[in-house]
């Protein structure tokens, strides 16, 4: 297989953290982990690095607001995306269409195992836009993550 770029060129992957992860390490850490969202972030940026990958991190409340940042993604020159849209993986046609829009590799990222949450948490809408699913390893969700989308861009045909 040859891979999309070569090692020497660094792969760039959007983050997007969707609604209530800002408050992440003040809410719910029996569920969520006690990593702070900017802690996450950093650890995410050195990972990055020493994988020769850049992130372009952003969290918003807003469903508009990630609509446009995904929009936009192709034509910064991102290579892939990891999503963690919280509340909005349960209800949103709009983000997953804004997903599968932009045509761009995608891993989606959980901190808890929604398999184990509520009835209504356990259906993911964007899912069937991703090329797989990583959940319920709190903060680490977000590192395994990145490795797998990095292992899959490099490897792709």
């Amino acid at each position: 297989m040859k891979p999309v770029k070569d090692q020497a060129t660094a792969m760039k992957i959007l983050v997007l953290h969707g609604p209530n992860l800002n408050l992440l390490g003040t809410r719910e850490s029996t569920i969520y982990g006690s990593f702070h969202l900017d802690k996450i972030n950093q650890l995410l940026m050195e990972q990055a690095q020493t994988q020769d990958a850049t992130v372009d991190i952003f969290q918003s409340n807003s469903e508009g607001a990630l609509i446009d940042k995904i929009h936009q993604s192709k034509k910064d020159g991102c290579d892939g995306m990891l999503v963690n849209l919280a509340g909005y993986t349960h209800t949103s046609v709009a983000l997953r269409d804004a997903i599968l829009a932009v045509e761009l590799p995608t891993v989606e990222i959980h901190l808890s195992n929604l398999s184990k949450r509520e009835e209504f948490r356990q259906h993911s809408l964007i899912s069937s836009a991703c090329i797989g699913v990583i959940m319920g390893f709190k903060h680490q969700s977000y590192l395994l993550g990145l490795t797998a989308l990095l292992q899959h861009l490099r490897q792709a045909p």
